[in-house]
């Protein structure tokens, strides 16, 4: 081909190894002419590119003059690409300082235009670091100031890179990005196995902690209850209230003997167990509950059904708690110094025919006497109010025993944990000894709570 005036040799593949060419010119073609100040393009046909020594100036239809360094660089490239060239049909020769070849076989090569460089096409092919730019002369001449482009067939040398060249993948991914990416997804995996096993620590401590909780046995816990009917010589009198022990399976006998002995080291004047003694029949859990024998208090220990009693065989429960020396209070009432101690039936007990009667227990009594009534379940305190009582002692709740379940109790008992008043009464509710379902308890924690009851006449 020949370069115009400051044009520019373009090179194209034609298919035969180092052949260099006008562009577009293939096997047999007439390469194009660039325009003025134009870029021709540089194809890369699969062949290592050659260090950059920098573009060299083609002569008015001859090739690159070198001269000083940068010649040099240019010549050794030349030198580089002609041996290469020599090799194959149609490949590259040197001349002058530059690189010179026939457009393809069969065709001439085109010509630069004027002030151009020669553009960079990736075909697939390896490459070497940049040599320079250099201007054909076989196949065409680069002009006056121009800059000549080479293109490779398969497997010559001397292919001609910009310095600002990228090497990309096939997908057009820079392979920095490949390994940047797959670095940020180790790292997020990291950090994703790293919050799984935190989490399950986390989880697998607060079990063991809540388990620990309930097989420590219950705390003691106590509360002063002020009663405006209370006369002053029953001032200061305790009552140890126990809840939902719990029986079973997992809480057996040693539960309970834990449970007795810290209700017997509060020395209480009487013992309230209010419901929920058990989660199965006396054939399977009366060895459990034989240490309930050993309850001491100055008055006397009484029991209410709840609602596990009735799912258990509640009848068979209260003719057994008779024999351990316990006594059932069912919708009934006894007279102690200074006030009237009350206990209605659980309402599970309805299905039954056995559910809470207030009148039985509560309508004969001579209503200027204090009163506190036994009833598992905080529910009845509606019922507790019109019938005048001054202390309702309730458990069921658990305290929650764990979250959410403080907020389903919530949701289901008016108070769920403590001492509240509604109207004229009082209700107490003890978060209970033991646990059901899992033998676990967070933020909850068993209790036994000693009521003392005040005189405001004292």
């Amino acid at each position: 081909m020949s370069g115009g005036p400051g044009g520019v040799g373009v090179a194209s593949d034609a298919g035969a190894p180092g052949a260099a060419a006008g562009s577009p010119g293939g096997s047999g073609g007439s390469g194009g002419s660039g325009g003025p100040e134009g870029v021709g393009a540089l194809r890369d046909a699969r062949t290592p590119r050659v260090p950059d020594a920098g573009a060299a100036p083609g002569g008015s239809g001859g090739g690159v003059e070198p001269s000083g360094e940068q010649g040099r660089a240019v010549a050794n490239a030349s030198e580089a690409v002609a041996a290469a060239g020599s090799r194959d049909a149609g490949g590259l020769s040197a001349g002058s300082g530059g690189l010179r070849g026939p457009g393809g076989p069969g065709g001439p090569g085109g010509a630069g235009g004027s002030e151009g460089l020669g553009a960079l096409h990736d075909a697939r092919a390896s490459r070497v670091p940049d040599a320079g730019v250099v201007s054909g002369e076989s196949g065409g001449s680069g002009g006056s100031g121009g800059v000549g482009e080479v293109s490779s067939g398969s497997g010559a040398a001397g292919v001609v890179d910009a310095p600002s060249a990228v090497v990309s993948t096939d997908d057009g991914v820079p392979g920095g990005t490949e390994a940047s990416a797959a670095g940020e997804q180790s790292r997020r995996l990291f950090v994703a196995r790293g919050i799984a096993v935190g989490a399950t620590a986390v989880a697998a401590g607060t079990v063991a902690y809540g388990a620990a909780t309930v097989f420590r046995g219950p705390r003691v816990k106590r509360v002063t209850v002020p009663l405006a009917k209370l006369p002053r010589r029953a001032h200061g009198f305790r009552i140890a209230v126990v809840s939902d022990i719990h029986l079973g399976p997992i809480l057996g006998r040693a539960h309970t003997r834990r449970v007795v002995e810290t209700i017997n080291r509060t020395n209480p004047d009487l013992i309230a167990v209010v419901g929920d003694l058990v989660d199965g029949s006396v054939a399977d859990l009366g060895p459990a509950a034989e240490p309930l024998r050993e309850l001491r208090s100055r008055h006397g220990s009484f029991f209410v059904t709840g609602n596990h009693e009735y799912f258990s065989g509640a009848r068979q429960w209260v003719d057994h708690v008779r024999e351990l020396g316990l006594h059932p209070l069912e919708n009934a009432r006894t007279e102690l110094p200074g006030f009237d101690l009350a206990g209605v039936n659980d309402v599970a007990g309805e299905d039954e025919g056995e559910g809470p009667d207030f009148e039985r227990a509560l309508g004969d009594r001579d209503p200027s006497r204090a009163s506190v009534l036994l009833a598992h379940q905080p529910v009845v305190i509606h019922d507790a109010v019109d019938h005048g009582v001054d202390l309702q002692l309730s458990g069921h709740t658990h305290g929650g025993q764990m979250w959410p379940g403080d907020l389903v109790a919530a949701l289901a008992n008016p108070t769920v944990a403590g001492l509240e008043r509604y109207g004229d009464t009082q209700l107490y509710v003890t978060r209970g000894a033991g646990a059901w379902g899992p033998p676990v308890r967070v933020g909850a924690p068993p209790d036994v709570t000693v009521v003392e009851l005040a005189s405001r006449h004292a």
